[in-house]
């Protein structure tokens, strides 16, 4: 559940209405509003009051968060805005946790009750305005501090600044590679602020973490989201990954190796504990090979000559394995060209057809016949024949009964007339002229009148008689 906010990171949103102090009267929950938000899966469940627990979560600018007791029993839940003890002052906060997961984050975080300040009230309407003005003023701060640091030759960046609540003091967070002596660098502050100065030097994930961003991955950073404890990264971690060890793509927006590095390497060392030694040699007939590849997921090893390494040759695990115990025993196996097993091509048949280079010269293909023969039958219709109802097809004499190129037919006109008038065949193109002359006189005289009213109909013909009966 969630209040609908859409602020991220911005300590000064109340997820109630604008410049009050009442947050979330209905929701206990209001996820992803902020950075490092806490989801409170014990909203639901109402605690007996002697075990009630009165410690408080209170966020403030970006992922800064404390535990405050509540002394004075106020009824708290998240998005309230309240105002807590501080030295010197008072600061102002919202409330992100109640209810029994604050034990569990205190136990988590290693934090002691007693070291825990108290909270006074709900922020007014006067602590509310002095709030706002002075979150509005740290833009303004933060480039003043770098200029000054940057006239005072100083090797550091100001990252971040924070006002406090009542406005009584500033804190500057910066990150620096070396020591910095900013025993002038504070005067100077003073004298431009007319405030009290509070340096604290972070990390450079933690600076990552204040600022936020979008990752590789093309989602928020880890360390801006819900990461709260930054675990060292090595090399080696890569290495187990079968990664190359490219700085720029293993490195994040800190600089440093990302994070999310460690996420994957438990299984990679569970999946790595069944592979022999990477280092591992065989005695062949033809000389030693070596290790030079290993592929986790297919669980296969890749061995080359030391002599030629240009040829690869991949084994299963199995297979090394046994291979290993004969060398122990003084044993020289065959050479790794002979050991490979060619693997059986896999006939698949590609439905959608994907894979085909020439699935669309075949389309043309057809067309092309498609539209030759439709050239070609148009080009042997007789003049004669223009006048036929469409779908009626020519009769065409039999392949025995063609007449021969040298005769010529006497009476045309009496072939056309009778009822056993032979099925005409397709002519052979040296022959063409001769037949279109001969069918254009047979039709001429019989050759039908139009009319648009009269249907037409698919003319019937006598069966075939055979002349050899």
């Amino acid at each position: 559940m969630s209040c609908g906010c859409k602020t991220s990171g911005d300590s000064a949103h109340s997820c109630g209405p604008k410049k009050t102090a009442n947050g979330c009267e209905n929701v206990n929950t209001c996820g992803n509003s902020y950075k490092l938000s806490v989801f409170d899966w014990l909203s639901n469940i109402n605690n007996p009051a002697p075990n009630r627990c009165d410690f408080v979560e209170v966020r403030f600018k970006n992922d800064r968060k404390s535990f405050y007791k509540n002394v004075n029993n106020i009824p708290l839940h998240i998005g309230s805005v309240i105002t807590v003890e501080s030295s010197p002052g008072h600061d102002v906060g919202v409330v992100s946790l109640t209810g029994e997961l604050v034990k569990i984050q205190m136990k988590k975080k290693k934090f002691s009750e007693e070291l825990a300040l108290k909270i006074y009230r709900q922020a007014n309407q006067k602590d509310l305005e002095v709030w706002q003005e002075a979150r509005k003023k740290e833009d303004g701060v933060k480039l003043e501090a770098r200029k000054i640091a940057q006239r005072l030759g100083l090797e550091m960046k100001v990252t971040d600044v924070e006002y406090q609540g009542d406005s009584s003091k500033i804190t500057f967070y910066y990150t620096a590679e070396n020591r910095v002596d900013f025993r002038q660098l504070i005067k100077d502050y003073a004298g431009a602020f007319r405030t009290k100065i509070d340096m604290k030097q972070i990390g450079f994930r933690q600076e990552a973490a204040k600022v936020g961003g979008i990752g590789s991955c093309g989602r928020e950073l880890c360390c801006s989201t819900w990461l709260t404890d930054f675990r060292s990264v090595n090399t080696n971690v890569a290495r187990y990954q079968q990664l190359s060890i490219n700085p720029q793509k293993l490195a994040g927006q800190c600089g440093k190796l990302k994070c999310c590095l460690n996420y994957e390497l438990d299984s990679y060392l569970d999946a790595l504990s069944h592979f022999p030694s990477s280092s591992t040699t065989l005695e062949t007939e033809k000389g030693k090979a070596f290790c030079i590849k290993i592929d986790v997921f297919k669980k296969k090893m890749w061995f080359a000559y030391v002599d030629s390494s240009i040829a690869w040759y991949d084994f299963d695990i199995d297979l090394v394995k046994k291979l290993i115990s004969k060398n122990k025993r003084g044993e020289r196996i065959l050479p790794l060209e002979d050991l490979k097993q060619p693997e059986p091509s896999a006939h698949t048949i590609d439905l959608i057809q994907e894979n085909n280079v020439d699935r669309f010269e075949k389309k043309n293909r057809n067309n092309n016949r498609n539209r030759n023969n439709n050239q070609n039958k148009q080009n042997s219709n007789p003049q004669g024949q223009q006048g036929q109802p469409q779908g009626q097809k020519r009769n065409r004499p039999e392949r025995q009964d063609r007449p021969d190129r040298s005769e010529k037919p006497e009476n045309p006109n009496a072939n056309a007339q009778s009822g056993n008038q032979p099925r005409p065949q397709k002519q052979h193109p040296q022959q063409k002229p001769q037949a279109e002359k001969a069918e254009g006189n047979a039709d001429a005289g019989n050759k039908p009148q139009n009319n648009p009213n009269k249907k037409k109909f698919k003319k019937k013909y006598p069966p075939k008689k055979d002349n050899n009966a």
